[in-house]
């Protein structure tokens, strides 16, 4: 099973993913967020826009690289895959 690290930023928004650990059973990024909200509602269109495209402040990495397909989240994940989601934070 991939496991799923997010920055301590997402934790503020769904407290309910805090702690737990995220071993994931996913082919894809895609199916990583579909697994993610079906643990927080709400957390995939935060990532995600309404047409499930990633969102531009929002980057995945698999196996410590940047994932490719920000539009349909193809990209594959393996079952020992290391997925990190971060958020970019912006503001002055």
């Amino acid at each position: 099973m991939a496991r799923v690290e997010l920055t301590r930023h997402l934790h503020t928004f769904f407290p309910q993913l805090e702690g737990m650990d995220l071993e994931l059973d996913a082919a894809t990024v895609a199916d990583v967020v579909k697994a993610l909200e079906e643990r927080a509602p709400g957390i995939a269109f935060y990532l995600c826009d309404e047409r499930g495209r990633l969102r531009r402040h929002v980057n995945v990495f698999v196996d410590e690289e940047m994932i490719a397909d920000r539009t349909r989240l193809k990209d594959r994940v393996g079952p020992s895959s290391r997925v990190l989601i971060v958020q970019a934070l912006s503001g002055g």
